[in-house]
């Protein structure tokens, strides 16, 4: 908010003042004058006040006319401050209302209040909703100032939340949440105006980059090839407490459910809070006729005359239940369908969103033109649960629907690390029927479809005639069949799907996959490395590639040392490269130390999104791997002549779940090499 100045016009004329020069930055100071409805004098005098507020700029332009050689043009501070009058003036727009409500009927307005930044309840769903976009004259301008801004790249996480900021599809946030809503929506799921939101979004930089800027200063937000983006006004630097942050959004503070992981060992350590200026939305290559924005959808839902449409949310490829179960959801709640996927980042593991979006196209003629629309949502889940589910709400009222599917475990991600369900099968739904009215969207509960052979069709398992035969094939055994190249029943998905699915997920034995060895220097993971490569290539069929610790520090980390940071990055390069190799059918092994669980983590991550990792975990004894020290490292170490030794100066965390784990003390390495070949026949990899 900027500072109140005595010389600054009132808020009304400010508005109206901003509003004007970021619609028609070039016009004349007569035309802006007039369209104002003020004279020449009393213009200047505002843009002067501005000007020195920092929430306008001169920009010179070559012109013959002297009254024409000046464009005026809003700075991100102005952006800001524009967003934030524009809130102001519709919320007492929304009193108005009110009153006259009253006045005319003698009845209060039915409409909740928004409070001075929920704009998108008080509207219906056709109207547009606020983008944070500049014009295209003001956004070509910023891009050039831009150049001399402190520079942040996004991540991918970062790069899909901010689309939806800019597009409107986060409404009602302005921005990246400064540190007091931050701290609102981590206690009570609410900014702290009170507005019902569940979910932090904040910017996440390194503490490098945190250290080299300050509240009060303008950044560049840029995409991964460095094209600018946005302006980020930082309002607010602090750094988070995580381990509550994840307590309270995610339910508990354990590192199996991978937002929590993300939050402790992807995610910088300092929060960047403040305004956003949209320049430009990140450009896709992939399915563009299928990305609409949420505005592109309400005019969509407006031309075709749609009132009531419900959403359905899915990471994952349709089957016939789920065909049967939107059918009957857009039945029930009398609505239009809108198939709406995620596409962005979804769970480790998922089906990426090329083969499901393939999936979709495939059998979208299965669905009544006239009636179901699909499109695609560049969102970065946080498999949050019943806090997912309400956001979800939000986000999909933001796009112009009226009713929203709400699948039992909306967004969970699976088992905890006791091995129990991180949330309740019901507690999203629950949640949500809880702050349904606030949401402005209706729920539709996600009916559990089940086949019953004998009436050939599907049913809700609540709804199965006693006596009858159910049939199912939950999503561990559909992977099994496609692993394994069995037989995918018509009944439980179309054979376009099930064609689609085969073409990503071939039988395992014709997938890449990596083989990652970890253990102590000396432990032996070179030897059966080499030995198992030796075996596979002898076998035959696919190409075998050694990426040995050593051999990859000499030609892809020479420039690394051996520092935490520094080994971090060499493992993740070994990864990288493995999962380029895994995804294009070959075999990856992998013998580095690799001593970090989290990094370890991060690089199944990698290879598991193309094919199979399997971890073998080399256990030989320190005192073992002394023993066989050839290079009196170990000796060096305790002798503290080399820092940073892992199992002597710097810990080794060992594996707790490794597929295998081998101990070469007085164990032959062909036997070791044949225990891990075995693993992999066992698995599928290889032919037996």
């Amino acid at each position: 908010m900027i500072e109140p100045q005595t010389d600054l016009p009132d808020e009304e004329h400010l508005f109206r003042l901003l509003r004007q020069l970021d619609a028609a930055p070039e016009a004349s100071q007569r035309a802006t004058a007039e369209a104002l409805g003020i004279s020449l004098g009393g213009l200047n005098a505002q843009l002067r006040a501005a000007t020195r507020a920092g929430l306008v700029r001169i920009a010179e332009k070559n012109s013959t006319d002297r009254r024409q050689r000046a464009a005026y043009l809003l700075t991100p501070r102005g952006a800001a401050e524009k967003a934030r009058l524009v809130t102001r003036f519709l919320a007492r727009k929304f009193d108005e209302y009110n009153a006259l409500h009253a006045e005319l009927t003698g009845m209060p307005s039915r409409l909740s209040p928004p409070g001075n930044r929920t704009l998108p309840i008080m509207q219906s769903h056709l109207a547009p909703v606020p983008e944070l976009y500049v014009s295209y004259d003001s956004a070509q301008k910023l891009k050039l100032e831009a150049a001399d801004l402190p520079s942040w790249d996004l991540t991918p996480r970062q790069t899909c939340d901010l689309e939806l900021l800019m597009n409107g599809g986060f409404a009602p946030l302005k921005g990246f949440l400064g540190r007091e809503d931050y701290e609102s929506v981590v206690e009570t799921m609410r900014l702290a105006d009170g507005t019902l939101w569940p979910m932090p979004i904040t910017l996440d930089v390194s503490q490098a980059f945190a250290d080299s800027v300050e509240p009060g200063q303008d950044i560049a937000l840029r995409d991964a090839e460095g094209v600018i983006l946005a302006i980020l006004s930082i309002s607010d630097k602090w750094s988070p407490d995580k381990p509550r942050e994840a307590a309270k959004v995610f339910g508990a503070d354990d590192l199996a459910h991978p937002a929590v992981n993300y939050l402790h060992h992807v995610a910088g350590p300092v929060y960047l809070g403040g305004a956003i200026t949209g320049i430009q939305p990140p450009v896709h290559y992939d399915f563009r006729a299928r990305r609409d924005t949420p505005n592109e959808l309400r005019a969509y839902f407006r031309k075709l005359g749609w009132r009531r449409v419900v959403a359905f949310q899915t990471r994952n490829p349709l089957h016939r239940a789920h065909q049967e179960l939107t059918f009957r959801a857009a039945r029930e709640a009398q609505a239009n369908l809108l198939i709406h996927p995620v596409v962005g980042m979804t769970k480790p593991g998922d089906v990426d969103h090329f083969t499901r979006v393939r999936c979709y196209e495939a059998v979208l003629d299965k669905y009544p033109a006239a009636t179901t629309h699909m499109s695609l949502l560049n969102l970065a889940m946080r498999m949050a649960g019943p806090r997912e589910a309400v956001w979800h709400g939000i986000i999909r009222r933001n796009h112009g629907c009226t009713h929203f599917i709400v699948g039992r475990d909306h967004a969970g991600p699976g088992k905890n690390s006791q091995g129990k369900d991180f949330y309740g099968p019901y507690d999203a739904q629950e949640l949500f029927k809880q702050h349904e009215a606030e949401i402005g969207l209706e729920m539709v509960d996600f009916k559990h479809m089940v086949y019953v052979q004998e009436k050939a069709q599907y049913y809700p398992a609540n709804e199965v005639p006693e006596g009858d035969t159910i049939l199912d094939i939950s999503g561990t055994e559909l992977r099994r069949r496609l692993r394994e190249g069995l037989e995918i029943p018509e009944w439980f998905s179309f054979p376009e799907v099930v064609q689609e699915l085969r073409r990503t997920s071939p039988p395992r034995s014709k997938q890449g996959f990596t083989v990652f060895f970890t253990g102590l220097s000396g432990s032996g993971k070179s030897t059966i490395a080499n030995a198992i490569m030796v075996k596979l290539m002898e076998m035959g069929g696919r190409p075998v590639t050694l990426l040995d610790g050593d051999v990859v520090r000499k030609h892809l980390s020479s420039e690394l040392g051996f520092s935490k940071e520094h080994r971090d990055i060499n493992i993740r390069r070994i990864g990288y490269v493995a999962s380029e190799i895994t995804k294009n059918g070959g075999i990856a092994i992998c013998a580095p130390i690799a001593p970090y669980m989290a990094t370890r983590r991060a690089v199944r991550e990698m290879v598991e999104a193309y094919g199979a990792f399997v971890e073998v975990h080399v256990a030989t004894s320190i005192e073992e791997c002394e023993r066989r020290d050839r290079k009196g490292l170990y000796k060096l170490a305790r002798e503290g002549k080399i820092k940073e030794f892992t199992g002597i100066s710097d810990p080794y965390e060992a594996p707790t779940a490794a597929e295998l784990v081998v101990d070469t003390e007085g164990t032959e390495v062909d036997y070791c090499a044949q225990q891990v070949l075995l693993k992999l026949e066992q698995m599928g990899l290889v032919a037996g």
